[in-house]
């Protein structure tokens, strides 16, 4: 059985396909129109050519300034200096911590102890 993503993939496929096909046909054989009563002219293959280069160039000009506008707003990374030093600092204080915290384990096994007593 195909799952629903095949079939949306095979669907976006066949599309693609189609109209790639149509765009060639139109490009280089541009009477095929005349079946839909628009007359071939030469207008026909600069529009063909036109819109996708047009479409293209406003995907492409979106995309830089999302990529312009995401660096604008990001604030800048720390220095690495002072993440390093925040990495010695926490690996200093581990060692102090795990001390605590197995006093504490080991009272609460002696009280485990004492309950089962």
């Amino acid at each position: 059985m195909v799952s629903k993503d095949q079939t949306i993939g095979g669907i976006i496929f066949i599309v693609c396909l189609v109209i790639a096909l149509l765009y060639i046909i139109t490009l280089f054989i541009p009477q095929w129109l005349e079946i839909f009563g628009i007359k071939a002219t030469s207008d026909v293959q600069f529009w063909v050519i036109a819109v996708p280069v047009f479409i293209a160039f406003v995907a492409v000009m979106g995309i830089g300034a999302w990529i312009g506008w995401t660096m604008a707003t990001t604030p800048p990374p720390k220095p690495i200096e002072e993440i390093t030093s925040e990495i010695e600092e926490k690996a200093e204080e581990k060692p102090a911590e795990e001390a605590v915290t197995e006093t504490e384990e080991e009272k609460k096994l002696e009280r485990k102890k004492k309950t089962e007593k």
